[in-house]
């Protein structure tokens, strides 16, 4: 049997690989996990519990809050909320744990369960090793310690929990949006009254799409995977600039007043000048993967601003954040984290940042996401190959270097193999896109036949 846990949590169809048995064990297992890590000690445990509009969500949280209270952890549940909400209350509210229930921008029938330690952090690896290996023991057979009585956990609705964290979005702001008006697209998800609410309150006009909610629609052609319905209403209604969320809103992309994709590695660039301006880019880094495009790094590298780039996952960005006390990373995706004010990406932030910088400058959205220039960049998936030999296979090696030398100071190569799946993902970017997709298609072929 595999790990259940992935990059992001445990993850699987609702109610056939992710049951509500499985939900209420793994809770149970956390709850025992962190109390003998000591994470508990000296208090009434805790845990702050959320989830997305799935209505998968329903009945799974209601597996992870017996799981809980059984094992004789207080819960709060604060219901229908983004990721990066439940991660900043499990810290505002000294939680010992935060819960949240959502499969982000997945299709509605997923769902997932991701655990947040004190402070509102992700767990550490140990610890949902420890989690899965408590859990796989005890649904073996081996018997529970069961508090009775008073040691059994209760359960409260928080509903201040919305509130709490709105506010705290708008207090962070380094200025107003009065006079800006914002297309938000909530995906049917967990920002859908969030985001909207958080733009009201900092003083922009707002007009929604993917906002009405119903337990089923969660990102069905809306929301950051699928923009189209975006760009048109930013255009027909004459805004300046649109934010869309996915499922679990902790990423966003942004459209500009004229139709154009805003993305992560722009927003990024818009975000890293400001808060350079302002004096919180600490060290004068920005932190990204090495899948965001060469445009980023060259935009960075003119303006003077040093660019730090990890492995291909938000944690990954994360961890070296952490590690070196830097301010502002993330991902090509939407995935960003500014680290002095939340513990994760966080699409409302990011959104609201992006349009404060709009609203500071006077100037455009495409203004001035035109720092970088994204240069064409080119995927190409390679299946059923043995993606354990990418680094070892000499033909493979040879190619890339033949091409690397083709593209010279305006291009780049990269060979990835996937982390679940038996392929290969080949990257090439160029200055100009057929000169990308050739040098992507030979590169795949030398993949086929080295790996195949």
């Amino acid at each position: 049997m595999g790990r259940l846990f992935g990059t992001d949590g445990v993850r699987g169809v609702a109610n056939a690989d992710l049951t509500a048995e499985l939900a209420l064990g793994l809770s149970v297992a956390a709850a025992h996990v962190l109390a003998e890590a000591g994470t508990f000690e000296g208090h009434r445990p805790v845990a702050v519990v959320g989830r997305d509009p799935r209505a998968s969500g329903e009945f799974l949280e209601a597996a992870v809050v017996a799981g809980l209270a059984s094992a004789g952890v207080d819960v709060l549940r604060v219901g229908v909320l983004p990721t990066p909400a439940v991660a900043y209350l499990t810290g505002s509210l000294g939680a010992g744990l935060g819960v949240m229930l959502s499969a982000s921008h997945n299709p509605m029938p997923d769902n997932g369960i991701k655990f947040f330690a004190r402070g509102g952090h992700k767990l550490a690896d140990e610890l949902e090793d420890r989690i899965e290996e408590t859990y796989r023991a005890h649904s073996s057979g081996e018997p529970w310690e069961r508090p009775t009585g008073g040691g059994v956990g209760r359960v409260t609705v928080y509903d201040a929990g919305f509130d709490n964290y709105v506010a705290h979005l708008v207090g962070v702001l380094p200025n107003r949006l009065d006079g800006l008006k914002v297309v938000i697209d909530g995906a049917h998800g967990a920002a859908a009254r969030v985001s909207p609410e958080a733009f009201a309150r900092a003083g922009a006009e707002v007009v929604t799409l993917g906002t009405d909610p119903d337990g089923l629609n969660i990102n069905d052609g809306c929301g950051s995977t699928h923009l189209a319905q975006l760009r048109t209403a930013v255009v027909e209604h004459g805004a300046d600039l649109g934010v869309a969320h996915d499922g679990d809103a902790d990423r966003c992309l942004a459209v500009d007043r004229e139709g154009n994709e805003v993305d992560g590695d722009q927003i990024l660039s818009v975000l890293a000048l400001g808060m350079r301006e302002a004096g919180t880019l600490r060290k004068n880094t920005v932190v990204a993967t090495v899948m965001s495009n060469l445009g980023f790094k060259l935009a960075m590298e003119r303006e003077g601003i040093d660019l730090v780039q990890t492995a291909v996952g938000d944690r990954y960005v994360l961890e070296e954040m952490k590690a070196h006390g830097f301010a502002l990373g993330g991902e090509q995706s939407g995935h960003v984290i500014v680290l002095d004010h939340a513990t994760t990406g966080d699409g409302t932030l990011t959104g609201l940042m992006l349009a404060a910088r709009v609203a500071a400058t006077g100037r455009p959205l495409g203004d001035l996401a035109g720092v970088m220039e994204r240069l064409p960049q080119v995927l190409v998936n390679v299946p059923d190959v043995d993606r354990s030999r990418v680094a070892t296979s000499p033909e493979l090696t040879q190619a890339v270097a033949e091409a690397e030398r083709e593209l010279g100071g305006t291009g780049r190569v990269l060979l990835r193999p996937s982390g679940t799946e038996p392929l290969v993902r080949v990257m090439v970017e160029a200055a100009d896109e057929e000169q990308a997709r050739a040098v992507a298609g030979r590169l795949a072929d030398v993949v086929k036949s080295a790996l195949g």
